[in-house]
């Protein structure tokens, strides 16, 4: 049995990568276009980034509200609007990572990889203050039962973003004492 070389890993390291990255725009693409962002998709509440419908005895059926019902109901515009932006600029710029993460490792440059870093971190702080942002102001009508795919996609997302990150840092570390050593 043979032991793969150096290169051999390296080139799996990064496939790995790019399979991590691709993994975690599906998730993204899953959670905020597929379900529409829903957190919470049940026959009695409804609620995501676009939708806040709240059972309403009443009528015996779901009542969906907007603006004016929001803020009175505790739910600021501004804070919505932020959690909104937070939440789909995470996924526009992951969607920014792979073509830039394979020139980096295709040139070395040094720059290439701060720019890779840099959507990574973007990517996941916007996502996590934006889930942040928004489970803090809508909290009070959901539970951590109630929350369904939607949230768990974005969850793993968010994981898969900080593990991305952290590798691709030590990757590019690696990258950068290996052309240093190559330079000697």
């Amino acid at each position: 049995m043979t032991v793969p070389g150096p290169r051999r890993s390296e080139q799996l390291l990064f496939l790995g990568l790019l399979a991590v990255a691709a993994v975690v725009i599906s998730l993204l693409f899953y959670a905020l276009l597929w379900k529409a962002g829903n957190l919470a998709d049940w026959p009695n509440l409804r609620i995501g980034f676009y939708n806040f419908c709240l059972w309403d005895e009443g009528t015996s059926s779901l009542q969906c509200h907007q603006f004016p019902e929001l803020e009175a109901l505790g739910v600021p515009r501004v804070g919505l609007a932020l959690a909104r932006l937070g939440v789909y600029g995470a996924l526009v710029l992951a969607l920014f990572v792979p073509l830039p993460l394979f020139l980096a490792r295709r040139n070395g440059s040094e720059g290439e990889w701060q720019l890779v870093v840099g959507f990574l971190a973007m990517s996941s702080l916007l996502l996590a203050g934006g889930l942040g942002l928004f489970l803090t102001y809508t909290w009070k009508w959901l539970r951590l039962s109630l929350l369904g795919p939607g949230f768990l996609a974005l969850g793993t997302a968010l994981a898969l973003l900080v593990l991305l990150l952290m590798a691709t840092v030590m990757f590019s570390q690696r990258a950068e004492d290996k052309s240093k050593l190559d330079s000697f």
